[in-house]
């Protein structure tokens, strides 16, 4: 995490608070060290931030020093408190830390009902039971970077075989993933499933998204809307 964010989430934790945050409670949140979040404290009251309290006793804004917060309706404010919790539990360690970071600045910028109403929600994702989180961050940073991957798969029948493939996507089905991808061996689209790759390889290749076998090429394969169906504008 950069530190500037770092310190934009220190600020809005202790947004609206009437008792003083912990340092601990903050630097386990932050997965960061107690030395780092008192010294993340001491430069913010050194730039002006208004933060009052101590190390052992804890951190406040100081009254009068909120800012505007932001306006969810309920269906609003829901969908995003249950779309975070579904990310932390299901898209991997880097993305889950994202969402982790985000809904805290959500909740530290609500007006006191609205954050209550957040906590209050009883649709939840439980995790543990994702054993890929990291091939799933090697996935995503392979199709963000555009590299060419190495695959050696087995199939659902457990036929094995050695696969080069242009990452496009990444789907979750409610119970898996699936990696769609341009596969060169049978130069078709393929979906393989993250939970019976073997080994992984990101190539230093990277590939270019054409028209013939790129991203939206690939919707339409498989009979989706490249425009509604992936909720771009």
């Amino acid at each position: 995490m950069r530190r500037a964010d770092r310190l934009f989430l220190i600020i809005h934790s202790l947004r609206g608070r009437r008792t003083a945050l912990p340092a601990r409670q903050l630097a386990e949140t932050l997965a960061v060290s107690l030395r780092t979040i008192y010294r993340d404290i001491a430069d913010l009251q050194l730039s002006g931030v208004p933060i009052e309290g101590e190390a052992g006793v804890g951190y406040l804004l100081r009254k009068g020093s909120d800012i505007p917060p932001l306006m969810f309706n309920a269906e609003e404010l829901e969908a995003l408190v249950v779309g975070t919790r579904f990310v932390r539990a299901f898209a991997g360690t880097r993305l889950a830390a994202g969402a982790r970071s985000a809904l805290i600045k959500i909740e530290a910028v609500l007006p006191d009902e609205q954050r209550a109403r957040a906590q209050r929600s009883r649709i939840f994702a439980p995790g543990g039971w994702q054993t890929s989180a990291p091939l799933i961050d090697r996935l995503n940073e392979a199709i963000e970077q555009r590299r060419v991957i190495g695959l050696d798969y087995r199939d659902e029948a457990g036929k094995a075989s050695a696969r080069e493939v242009e990452p496009l996507c990444l789907a979750f089905w409610g119970g898996s993933w699936t990696l769609g991808a341009w596969c060169r061996m049978r130069e078709d689209f393929r979906n393989f499933r993250p939970d019976r790759i073997i080994a992984l390889e990101l190539r230093s290749e990277r590939f270019a998204d054409c028209p013939e076998h790129g991203f939206d090429a690939y919707l339409r394969a498989i009979g989706a809307d490249p425009i509604t169906d992936t909720g771009q504008r």
